[in-house]
């Protein structure tokens, strides 16, 4: 059953909305060439065989890990009583804090991170180096409590009605292509390191943040916009 031409327009034009609020979002806050790096140095001295290995189950852990979180992740919250427009504001100013401290320091967020996946060099000591696949170099590492709150947060603008399969399908699309994008940087870490070095990472970085910082800003907005909205119109209604 074909849906009539002006809701498939609807369906469609959310659905690239979607596509373009999701993408920006998940790729700034998991900033898969930055870290394609340090996943270099810490898979120094294995085969590129078994990096190629490692990150493809990455990439899939990632996958499973960034849609579970977004589908589930607002409906958990919700569950113990928390409203979608707190969430949107919680979600939102996280995503802002965030990356604001991409802009500020990216050099504390590379640090960061690198400690993460080097867990006091026991990721290096691992005879086989897919037993570090999920933890720690899906979790924290790759998706960390960033990109799961980022991605709760972006879960919370969906719309209703018929435009919520274009909403989905726009978010679905975005995480395969994060997920994508993790799994071809980790892969190909070694040419990145050639080509842009930490210096051109850091710049990339930075201009990923700004985005992530206005993604951030507009969801904020989103969730006062929805808890002000019905304090307005009770006061309007009440001078009628």
């Amino acid at each position: 059953m074909s849906l009539p031409l002006p809701i498939a327009l609807d369906v469609f034009s959310t659905f690239s909305g979607s596509f373009w609020l999701c993408l920006p979002a998940l790729i700034s806050i998991s900033d898969p060439l930055g870290s394609a790096i340090i996943f270099h140095q810490v898979t120094e001295g294995r085969s590129e065989l078994a990096r190629r290995i490692l990150a493809r189950k990455i990439g899939i852990n990632s996958f499973i890990i960034l849609l579970s979180t977004a589908l589930l992740g607002g409906y958990f919250l919700r569950f113990f009583g928390i409203s979608i427009d707190a969430v949107r504001i919680a979600g939102g100013l996280v995503i802002a804090v965030r990356a604001w401290n991409l802009l500020q320091a990216p050099e504390q967020n590379a640090d960061r991170k690198q400690k993460e996946a080097e867990q006091d060099g026991r990721t290096m000591a691992l005879p086989n180096g897919l037993d570090a696949a999920f933890f720690p170099l899906t979790m924290p590492f790759t998706i960390g409590p960033g990109c799961i709150a980022v991605a709760i947060a972006l879960n919370t603008v969906h719309p209703h009605g018929e435009k919520i399969i274009g909403f989905y399908a726009g978010l679905i699309l975005a995480i395969t292509i994060v997920s994508l994008t993790i799994w071809i940087a980790y892969s190909s870490a070694n040419k990145i390191m050639r080509m842009l070095g930490r210096s051109g990472t850091r710049v990339f970085s930075r201009m990923a943040a700004l985005v992530l910082l206005c993604i951030g800003v507009q969801i904020v907005a989103t969730g006062v916009q929805g808890l002000l909205m019905p304090i307005f119109q009770t006061d309007i209604a009440k001078k009628r």
